[in-house]
């Protein structure tokens, strides 16, 4: 975060880490490496649970939208985590393996909320509607211009009580546009 992608190097991150540089070396053959580690772990951090069972009624379904949906920007807007996407975003015209990885890593949360809201439907919990633009939809309304405010450094980082409220209001505004007065 302090010198940016390019003035880091495998020394100085072994060093931070306080392992030999020749155990990073090990584990990750380059600085690219531990950058596509990094996205990968970050992206599991903000993950549905595989197991999650499918909402059985719409209280359910929100809470579940308003954890996740507070997960995501929690994990987002951590400076860690800003700084990363922002050496990812640098890094992908030069280093189409980065570009891919966060590209992968966005699928396949998005796909998780996607899965979700196909189930949802299936239950009788969600109105009709295409589940891939509905999930675009939930982001929309839960990031609004945040994620590009922060990422351009014109935004603070949130409080867990603006993600809290930003989390219940995408979610409220998601549930009244697609549940058709379910519950």
């Amino acid at each position: 975060m302090a010198k940016g992608y390019a003035g880091t190097s495998m020394l100085e991150i072994a060093t931070r880490a306080k392992i030999s540089k020749r155990d990073l070396y090990a584990a990750f053959p380059s600085k690219q490496a531990v950058l596509l580690a990094c996205i990968t772990s970050r992206a599991a951090r903000m993950r549905l649970p595989p197991d999650l069972p499918a909402p059985t009624s719409c209280e359910m379904l929100a809470t579940t939208l308003r954890v996740f949906g507070a997960t995501v920007i929690r994990e987002v807007c951590e400076p860690a985590a800003t700084s990363m996407y922002r050496f990812a975003i640098a890094e992908a015209e030069q280093s189409p393996d980065v570009a891919a990885a966060l590209s992968a890593n966005r699928f396949v949360n998005r796909h998780a909320l996607e899965e979700l809201l196909v189930r949802a439907q299936a239950a009788g919990v969600l109105g009709a509607g295409d589940p891939p633009r509905m999930m675009e939809q939930y982001f929309a309304l839960l990031w609004g211009d945040l994620l590009v405010s922060r990422l351009l450094g014109a935004a603070s980082i949130p409080t867990r009580v603006e993600i809290e409220r930003r989390a219940a209001e995408a979610t409220a505004g998601f549930l009244k546009l697609y549940s058709g007065g379910m519950s």
